[in-house]
């Protein structure tokens, strides 16, 4: 049997009709033309994984036993891909085989570049926001403060015109090389939703490869499908985040984010220099 060039990879928790729905876009063309397809369903109660199985017995359904997140659910599926390129691909994005062929060809394109994203769109269209960013930084979390204390927007222009370098990206739909999987390891499980994916850029970027979000080849996110409710995502999120500090910046920098965060969370109304957590 022949390796597949590319691996696409569906991470499915509690969105059954979601995920056959994207399966629909683009399966029946992607498995003609050797794609190795897989869904992860993160132990959902909505029988997901079988209902799933019997509409596509071409795609690979890994069922998980537990929700451990979506570091983890996705590391399942790389375990077990063979492609020289790696797609991950959230359930509620919209895009059609065109799209996701477009985006490893270009990936194919720069050998320099570990991870290209697409570019993400909301459901009306409008750039989505945290798509991408610099990393965040105490510099940068300070630069966004400032910034916001004297009524200056701190957020970048998400409506990137061309294809540029970036800290990172999101993972809703992202092509890596393999290559560069295997040089820097899989998603750091220690994070259970949010900066899984800052961390893996960051990993991808210090072994000196590049990170490009590139808006031409454009996907509709619908976000926030399987996120929890709004106080536990952000509960993930400001974990994650002192996680991300404690693993890049030391434990006194983590120590004083958390006390940042609980001084946030005892401000009513709260500041905006600390936003809540964006939909997945």
């Amino acid at each position: 049997m022949t390796t597949p060039s590319v691996s696409l990879i569906v991470l499915n928790y509690n969105t059954r009709d979601l995920t056959l729905a994207c399966l629909g876009r683009f399966a029946e063309t992607a498995t003609a033309s050797g794609w190795q397809l897989l869904v992860v369903d993160n132990a959902s109660t909505d029988d997901s994984a079988a209902i799933i199985a019997a509409h596509y017995p071409d795609v690979e359904v890994i069922r998980s036993p537990a929700n451990r997140g979506y570091a983890a659910g996705n590391n399942l599926g790389l375990r077990c891909a063979t492609g020289e390129y790696v797609l991950l691909l959230n359930s509620d994005v919209i895009v059609g085989y065109g799209e996701l062929a477009a985006l490893v060809a270009a990936l194919a394109d720069v050998p320099q570049v570990a991870a290209m994203s697409a570019g993400l769109r909301t459901a009306d269209g409008t750039a989505q926001a945290f798509a991408f960013g610099a990393d965040p930084s105490p510099y940068e979390l300070l630069r966004r403060s400032a910034a916001r204390l004297v009524g200056r927007s701190a957020a970048p222009n998400w409506e990137m015109p061309t294809a540029q370098a970036v800290d990172w990206v999101s993972g809703a739909c992202v092509c890596i090389r393999h290559a560069a999987i295997r040089q820097v390891g899989l998603l750091d499980e220690d994070f259970f939703l949010y900066f899984e994916d800052a961390d893996w850029c960051r990993r991808m970027r210090q072994a000196g490869w590049r990170i490009v979000y590139n808006p031409t080849i454009r996907v509709t996110h619908l976000g926030g499908t399987s996120q929890p409710q709004r106080t536990v995502a952000n509960r993930h999120y400001y974990t994650s985040l002192i996680h991300y500090y404690g693993k890049h910046y030391g434990p006194w920098a983590a120590g004083l984010l958390r006390l940042a965060v609980r001084i946030y969370a005892s401000i009513k109304p709260p500041p905006a220099a600390l936003p809540p957590a964006p939909h997945r």
